[in-house]
């Protein structure tokens, strides 16, 4: 019997480890090939005529994967995947995208966001020789509440921070991501550049694209079940109800004067700047509690059918599009998953552009209130 030196031994026992840590990774239930879409395929030649990247479907899933990919680059880092085995990766090489930089959350060392960009050298390999229209030069993908033990701490701190406020500023995650976005759009052109996020990463996408907005920078934004509860929000709601009790109870009584009505409605008048529209795109499931407050409508009007994804927003108006998944009642957890986002059996059944709550929040982009105009301007 042949005799076998520790040595061997040791390089015996250490080559099947790493075999047994592929088999775990090549099955493991995040996996592309396991939980990935199943009918999408990577870039090729035929991009250079008709580019995938005009496919609403086709850009919506690959901007959720680009979002998969960031919690996955996270729960990587948390259990110590090496290069070899990462699971995060084959999120973005099949779209020929590559990882630039990560976005860290300096309070706990925990990634919440990723900018990937076109990979020009991986595209070259299969022929694609120049970028397909359409698809963005980079994105910066921001992920959502992870209930590890590692970084739940700090999720959950900006969830009740969005809850209590129903603003992110004051978050370091916010002010991340703003620089980075920023950068990228001076960079590469707003055109070139698109902010995509899930959950809280869709409530920090929203706001950082109305931050560049403000400044005259618009880029895409498809944001995929983004937080619509806020304590602040209900408020808002209570007060507008009190508020026209108080109209109908003013309307009841003796009016002092016309000019005193006329002067207290001129104090709240704003007028409609013309600027052009900002219009992310948000995904909603009415069965997701977190996010079903957006499909309240402002006026009552529902928009057209969900075929219409690339349809114009409705002109003057402080507008999104909002798509809604149609697959009935669901469970929570699969009614507020990102896997839904590109399912096969996908179903958006309608859309509308005159949400409640996105007015409320984008109005400011679009109206100066009565004490910033001058008499010119009344």
């Amino acid at each position: 019997m042949a005799k076998i030196s520790a040595e061997e031994m040791r390089n015996e026992v250490g080559t099947e480890g790493e075999i047994v840590k592929e088999s775990a990774t090549e099955s493991h239930p995040y996996a592309f090939h396991v939980s990935g879409p199943r009918n999408v395929s990577s870039p090729n030649w035929r991009d250079l005529i008709n580019s995938s990247w005009k496919d609403a479907n086709y850009r919506r899933t690959v901007m959720a994967c680009f979002i998969q990919a960031v919690y996955l680059i996270e729960l990587d880092r948390q259990e110590n995947r090496t290069e070899a085995n990462a699971l995060a990766p084959k999120w973005w090489i099949p779209f020929k995208y590559k990882l630039v930089e990560t976005l860290k959350d300096e309070r706990d060392g925990s990634i919440f966001g990723a900018i990937l960009e076109w990979d020009r050298s991986a595209a070259l390999a299969d022929f694609v020789l120049i970028r397909p229209s359409g698809a963005p030069r980079a994105v910066l993908a921001l992920r959502g509440t992870l209930l590890k033990s590692p970084t739940m701490r700090r999720d959950i701190e900006d969830d009740l921070r969005f809850l209590a406020w129903e603003s992110l500023k004051g978050s370091v995650r916010f002010n991340g991501a703003l620089k980075a976005l920023k950068a990228l759009a001076n960079k590469y052109g707003s055109n070139n550049v698109c902010i995509a996020g899930h959950s809280l990463g869709a409530g920090f996408a929203l706001q950082v694209g109305k931050s560049l907005a403000k400044e005259g920078i618009y880029v895409e934004a498809p944001l995929f079940n983004p937080p619509s509860v806020s304590l602040a929000m209900s408020f808002r709601n209570i007060g507008e109800k009190a508020g026209f009790a108080w109209k109908r109870l003013k309307a009841m009584l003796p009016s002092k004067s016309d000019s005193q009505i006329s002067y207290e409605e001129g104090a709240t008048t704003s007028i409609r700047v013309g600027l052009k529209q900002w219009v992310p795109h948000l995904y909603i499931n009415n069965s997701d509690y977190i996010c079903c407050s957006y499909t309240d409508p402002d006026g009552g009007q529902n928009d057209q059918a969900a075929d219409k994804e690339n349809a114009k927003p409705t002109n003057g108006q402080a507008a999104a599009k909002l798509f809604l998944s149609s697959k009935g009642k669901q469970k929570f957890l699969e009614a507020h998953g990102l896997e839904q986002w590109w399912s096969d059996n996908l179903e958006l059944q309608m859309a509308i552009s005159n949400s409640k709550l996105i007015s409320q929040q984008l109005k400011s982009l679009y109206t100066l209130p009565a004490s910033q105009l001058t008499p010119g301007k009344r």
